[in-house]
């Protein structure tokens, strides 16, 4: 599956288990921002993070997270639409 450059991922998580495969599919499929939206969102920030350096650092295993507590969702996706000159946004949850 091609991914976006971009993708929102909603929090909660319904399926945690399934974090770790998603993140290494986004780090082969290129892509270059996941921005984390809702309740306990820094939390999963913190764990794509891990996810990302846990085997050291690679130049291929790079890509920007942010998250997104309090903010509008429409706020979210305009400013992330902007990352990387204009950007194609996918919003997902599992």
């Amino acid at each position: 599956m091609n991914r976006p450059k971009v993708i929102v991922l909603h929090t909660p998580l319904a399926n945690p288990k399934k974090l770790e495969q998603f993140v290494e599919d986004c780090l082969r499929e290129g892509v270059k921002s996941i921005a984390i939206h809702g309740k306990g969102c820094e939390l999963v920030e913190e764990l794509i993070d891990d996810i990302i350096t846990g085997v050291g650092k690679q130049e291929d295993r790079f890509l920007v997270t942010s998250s997104h507590t309090d903010e509008p969702l429409d706020d979210v996706l305009a400013c992330v639409a902007l990352w990387d000159g204009g950007s194609v946004v996918r919003e997902l949850k599992f």
